[in-house]
């Protein structure tokens, strides 16, 4: 296998690195193409010194990481607990990968913000679609324009990551990249060649009522919905929703906007899922995404059911699409997600391990996910957005 991964729990930065090498396969963790890695807050102040630890043992080509609220592993999660996930990966020659590392930074511009530090692979247009794993600090990363400069100029380009958690201080953030730690922006690693990356994007959200047409907004508003006022056409589905649904409603409300319009029957997994609220004085709809005239749109319900449900079903499609299991994976999970939603511990993590089988992989808990939803990359919010690497 290309790919091993393994978690420590050792509260000594010293003493889980010596633990993850006698768990990594030696073949793969002899001078890997790349390592990513997670660790808690715990391990923050020895951000420095853990990544040239990794670098002295195991001799990286590339390597990238970032701090984490709690980290994944292969069939667990680790939450409220120091802990240490690490993911490798060392390609054979002849599938011809070519990775490359980079760190975004945001500039002020006489036009406005800049994205500084973009890989060479997209600039000069040597790498044609491939992927990319991106890590960010929430503080400091522009991820929205990211995305969207990418969507528009490398359209077949598939983003995955998350946004570092586990510490909202200024300059706490710590991520890593080749050259040490970075204290804000965002890394990542560019990969193209024979790569073999899919994803898999679970929102955790059902739709319920009927889908309709927005048929008047402006930016992020919703003013009417199917020729009404939006909390009026909440209102005449809340009165027809049992309670248990109704008591759904009340600790969140999400609206699905449908990514292909031109399916016949919209289904769960169909909708780009987005939180929002309304004005309370004129009944409008503000949501969490630009919203166009004509769209179709649906409200929705998460909970820990129907994410369940989702993730195994998405799952299942994957592995019945391909004929052999993945080599390898990453996942980044909500931090809303895991104990805080799930009532089994470890639930997302085990869900692979059950469908997939026992593959090495490494994830954390992010403070906001990036993964593509019909087609387009984006980022989102209590969703595991995950990456699986053929063998």
């Amino acid at each position: 296998m290309p790919f091993s991964s393994a978690v420590s729990q050792k509260e000594a930065a010293a003493d889980a690195l010596a633990e993850i090498v006698t768990q990594l396969d030696p073949a793969v963790s002899q001078s890997p193409d790349l390592v990513v890695y997670f660790f808690t807050p715990d391990h923050a102040r020895h951000a420095e010194s853990l990544v040239q630890g990794i670098k002295e043992v195991l001799e990286p080509a590339h390597i990238i990481g970032c701090v984490a609220e709690g980290v994944v592993g292969t069939g667990q999660e680790i939450e409220k607990a120091p802990a240490i996930s690490v993911f490798a990966g060392k390609w054979a020659p002849d599938r011809k990968i070519h990775l490359e590392t980079f760190e975004l930074s945001v500039a002020n511009t006489s036009e406005g913000k800049s994205l500084l530090g973009w890989p060479d692979g997209l600039v000069d247009g040597t790498t044609q679609g491939g992927g990319m794993i991106l890590l960010g600090d929430p503080l400091t990363c522009p991820v929205d324009y990211f995305l969207k400069q990418v969507n528009e100029d490398f359209p077949d380009l598939t983003v995955v990551g998350g946004m570092a958690s586990g510490n909202r201080s200024s300059g706490a953030f710590r991520l890593v990249s080749d050259r040490g730690g970075v204290r804000s922006g965002a890394v990542g690693v560019l990969l193209s060649g024979d790569v073999g990356m899919r994803t898999v994007v679970s929102q955790g959200c059902r739709p319920v009522g009927q889908p309709m047409i927005v048929t008047r907004s402006e930016a992020n508003i919703i003013f009417e919905l199917g020729g009404k006022k939006p909390i009026q056409q909440l209102q005449e589905m809340w009165r027809q929703l049992p309670t248990s649904e109704q008591r759904l409603f009340e600790k969140g409300l999400h609206l699905g906007i449908v990514v292909n319009e031109y399916a016949g029957e919209f289904r769960q997994g169909d909708f780009l899922i987005r939180n929002c609220g309304f004005v309370k004085e004129t009944g409008a709809l503000v949501v969490g995404d630009q919203i166009r005239t004509g769209q179709t749109v649906q409200f929705q319900i998460r909970d820990a059911q129907s994410a369940d449900i989702e993730l195994r079903v998405l799952l299942e499609e994957d592995k019945n699409k391909h004929k052999k299991i993945p080599g390898g994976a990453l996942m980044f999970t909500c931090n809303g997600r895991g104990s805080r939603f799930f009532s089994e511990q470890s639930h997302d993590a085990k869900c692979v391990e059950s469908l997939m089988g026992r593959v090495p992989m490494a994830g954390f808990f992010a403070q906001g996910e990036f993964g593509p939803v019909g087609g387009h990359n984006n980022i989102h919010g209590f969703t595991a957005s995950m990456a699986f690497f053929d063998a």
